[in-house]
């Protein structure tokens, strides 16, 4: 008990000094607050003895590192608790969230390769299914599919487990061999596999491709450790020094780390440009500058948003409209740009804690308004807290740009909303679980598959064996929906994420949006060039 009473005071200790000091981003802080030391002390022994109480007299046994840490994505215990009082981003990982916090900025770990997550199943007890192989990797390769159940890692069942356990039974040293028994639908018998554990990267550049003649399609997941390099390697993918536009798709990509978003920028400006900047109460205000610049690379680009767009992503895409080197279209981003600085703590542990904010080159603030709002609402719910457009700044070229909300695109768009059919399809999960029924009567699909009658009538009959309603005069009105998403469903389960990316980019209406306005982008560029020698010859 002695132990758990000191881990109580050492943790709690480490937290408050923190969160009262501040830091300098990337280092450990060492500086003085105005706040009186017997203040801290007092809050500290008040907190020791409601601990006290509560192990001596609570009814059950009390578990310190629960009481301290919270159960696993709870975000509820004492720690947790008191980061959220701060702001939403500043968080505590316990041994197991730090581990999958170094796991994802490294972008690469040992195992398998694909992503898993655990539901309720068949009378109610916990089964794990395969959300996705990571494209060419082992599981990919062994030919795992989506929605396969995994029902035992090396003869020991899975029932019950949660995601996180059986993930681990999955990971390994790299050339080891692991058995998994799937479960598939229209397969009578398991299917049983031998896979050889490899490195797994995770790409954060997992698309980069000609999306028409001269114009280049780039998507960013994230920005991790190998991000600028990722790029670098698309960009010589597509022959940068011929292209005549880039499509930068950020859309979804909550951020990472701030280096990365640094170089990324990095490419697309010219040198000495700046970047982004930060300051904080105790951390000194820090500008980061382009060093290599873009090699005289003046295609226009186009960034692609939405309101997932967030960190990293956001500085990314601010430092180029504030530029005039990208014309953003889509919907305003998260607005996140609150600078964390991650400290290590014992027993494998680690506190992101907010120290800076982040400003755009033309000192917009990033980060949206918290105050007054619920955790769920911040998150789930932007719209609550839309930017007044009070904080006006200036472009480059002259342009109004706005603070305080996350980016703002230049052209505002919107995916249109599903029809009230389309919809009805989309919440049943109509076209992966078809995909699932169809393959497990065919098997495959070829590379040059195709949905015509047969396959829709097929999927008219899965309709009404799963009660879906959806009339024959919905079929008529949706029709081109319906064949276009059962073909990107089935090359996703055959032939992965990648395929059916690619292929669904055909019909994406902000991608087809951007392509139509990359004219106006190459505009931007020459009249933010024009603007600045016409200031320079004053």
């Amino acid at each position: 008990m002695k132990q758990a009473r000191r881990l109580v005071w050492f943790i709690l200790s480490t937290v408050l000094l923190c969160a009262l000091l501040g830091g300098v981003y990337g280092r450990q802080v060492e500086a003085t607050t105005g706040n009186d030391d017997s203040d801290v002390k007092a809050s500290l022994n008040a907190f020791t003895r409601v601990y006290d109480i509560v192990e001596a007299n609570y009814a059950d046994p009390v578990d310190p590192d629960t009481t301290i840490y919270g159960p696993p994505n709870s975000n509820t215990g004492a720690i947790p608790g008191a980061l959220r009082t701060l702001d939403p981003h500043s968080n505590f990982f316990d041994p197991r969230a730090f581990a999958l916090l170094r796991e994802d900025q490294e972008g690469k770990y040992y195992g398998v390769g694909m992503s898993i997550r655990a539901r309720p199943g068949k009378m109610g007890k916990i089964e794990t299914f395969v959300e996705a192989p990571i494209p060419g990797s082992p599981a990919f390769r062994a030919g795992l599919r989506p929605g396969d159940i995994v029902a035992k890692v090396d003869g020991k069942s899975t029932e019950g487990l949660i995601g996180d356990q059986v993930a681990k039974m999955l990971k390994g040293p790299k050339g080891t061999q692991v058995h998994v028994t799937i479960l598939r639908e229209g397969y009578e018998q398991p299917l049983e596999f031998d896979i050889t554990r490899d490195e797994i990267f995770q790409k954060s550049v997992d698309e980069a491709f000609m999306i028409r003649p001269n114009i280049a399609y780039i998507h960013i997941t994230k920005f991790d450790e190998n991000t600028n390099d990722e790029l670098s390697d698309a960009l010589r993918k597509v022959s940068e020094k011929n292209l005549q536009g880039l499509l930068l798709d950020l859309r979804g990509n909550p951020g990472g780390l701030l280096q990365e978003a640094v170089e990324v920028s990095d490419h697309f400006l010219e040198r000495s440009q700046l970047i982004v900047y930060h300051s904080g109460r105790h951390s000194q205000e820090k500008r980061y500058y382009a060093t290599h610049g873009d090699d005289g690379n003046e295609y226009p680009i186009v960034v692609l948003i939405n309101r997932l767009t967030a960190s990293a992503a956001e500085i990314v895409t601010g430092a180029l409209q504030d530029h005039d080197r990208a014309l953003v279209i889509g919907e305003p981003s998260f607005g996140k740009g609150l600078v964390q600085t991650v400290y290590q703590l014992s027993e494998h542990t680690g506190l992101a804690l907010t120290t800076a904010h982040y400003y755009t080159p033309s000192g917009r603030l990033i980060q949206r308004q918290y105050e007054n709002v619920s955790l769920y609402d911040y998150y789930y719910h932007p719209e609550l807290t839309k930017p007044s457009h009070a904080e006006v700044r200036l472009t480059d070229g002259g342009r109004e740009v706005y603070g305080g909300g996350g980016i703002t695109p230049d052209i505002v768009f919107a995916d249109p909303k599903l029809t009230p059919a389309q919809e009805t399809l989309v919440q049943h999960s109509a076209f992966f679980n078809f995909g699932k029924y169809y393959l497990g009567i065919h098997k495959t699909i070829p590379k040059d598959f195709e949905v015509n009658d047969a396959v829709l009538d097929e999927f008219k009959q899965f309709l009404a064996k799963e009660k879906i309603p959806f009339s024959d005069v919905d079929m008529t009105a949706n029709l081109n929906f319906v064949k276009t998403r059962i073909h990107i469903q089935l090359v996703d389960l055959i032939f992965g994420q990648d395929e059916a990316d690619r292929l669904g980019m055909a019909d994406d209406p902000l991608v087809l949006k951007s392509l139509d306005s990359m004219p106006q982008a190459k505009e931007l560029m020459a009249k933010a060039k024009r603007y600045v020698a016409s200031k320079l010859q004053r």
